[in-house]
């Protein structure tokens, strides 16, 4: 007798802008459980203005868009929780799991990543040149080359407080450079109880050395002698979500997603959509995209229960 796959939600969606909300209002109307995970704030659109959008005269804010976009999917059935994802995972009965920033894990038969790009470094000098030299902007990507090693975090968010958690595991020291975390507590906790040195109420002001990274020098005037020097600002970005799940990436510079026409990945019932797909980063670009993965997800969803119940 077969068995449905045990599953929390039969959609998990991963970011709360515009895609990841169009997403969610089309999926619930496929009748299949709907949870959007990530934080509001987060999206590109929430600090914007808008007046470019069809159908929608004058100035909006993207606040009150978002906060609009949210209420909708509610009233749909859709769920949310307003927390970063720390890790992703592909188990072996082909579900999916994420790891919330407190800690939570939840299980979905399909997901869609809406994450949005990383749109800006910390704009030193010769940060861009010395990327691979002891600049990296994914703990998760290269933490192990850094074994036994001085390494620096910086950044306010979950991205930065897990990554420093992490390489305290790897890496000799570990300093977090912040200026106020803004994170759960339970991952506050885990990090207060870890090796990490933090460095509160600050920045990174200069990157020390030639031709690899020797140290920085904070806003506050202190030095630390470092190899590595992570910059991890907001939340998990593509690179790193995708890296546990096998997505395929562009194969140039590895910061967008590749789709097919209904935003399915090469990765069965996984989608994306919006700027993670790529440019132009615009508004309506991922409301179309999202409502396309939204309901190719949903049919994927069915059409997988189906075959469990013929199988019965």
């Amino acid at each position: 007798m077969s068995t449905e796959p045990q599953r929390d939600y039969d959609i998990l969606i991963i970011g709360c802008g515009p895609a990841g909300l169009q997403a969610a209002i089309h999926a619930v109307r496929k009748r299949v459980t709907v949870l959007v995970v990530g934080k509001p704030e987060g999206s590109s659109l929430y600090k914007a203005h808008v007046e470019n959008y069809c159908c929608v005269p004058g100035v909006k804010t993207g606040k009150e868009l978002i906060e609009t976009g949210i209420e909708q999917a509610r009233s749909f059935g859709a769920e949310f929780l307003f927390q970063d994802v720390i890790t992703t995972d592909h188990s072996s009965d082909n579900t999916f799991s994420v790891t919330l920033e407190s800690g939570k894990v939840v299980r979905s038969l399909s997901l869609i990543i809406c994450t949005g790009v990383s749109r800006k470094g910390l704009g030193l000098d010769r940060e861009k040149e010395l990327i691979g030299k002891g600049v990296s902007y994914c703990v998760d990507c290269d933490a192990n080359f850094y074994k036994g090693a001085n390494v620096a975090v910086v950044g306010d968010g979950s991205a930065a407080a897990h990554g420093a958690s992490t390489l305290s595991k790897i890496a000799s020291d570990v300093h977090l450079i912040t200026r106020g975390l803004d994170v759960s507590s339970e991952l506050r906790k885990e990090l207060e109880e870890s090796d990490v040195t933090i460095h509160s109420d600050t920045s990174v002001k200069e990157i020390l050395g030639e031709n690899t990274v020797e140290g920085i020098m904070l806003k506050n005037g202190e030095k630390i002698e470092v190899e590595g020097l992570f910059i991890e600002l907001g939340s998990k970005g593509a690179m790193q979500l995708a890296s546990f799940l096998g997505v395929q990436l562009d194969p140039e510079k590895f910061t967008h997603i590749v789709t097919d026409e209904d935003q399915a990945t090469n990765v069965p019932g996984i989608y994306a959509a919006g700027d993670i797909c790529g440019t132009p980063y615009q508004m309506a670009k991922a409301v179309g995209e999202g409502c396309v993965a939204g309901i190719s997800a949903g049919s994927y969803v069915k059409k997988l229960l189906r075959n469990h119940s013929s199988k019965g």
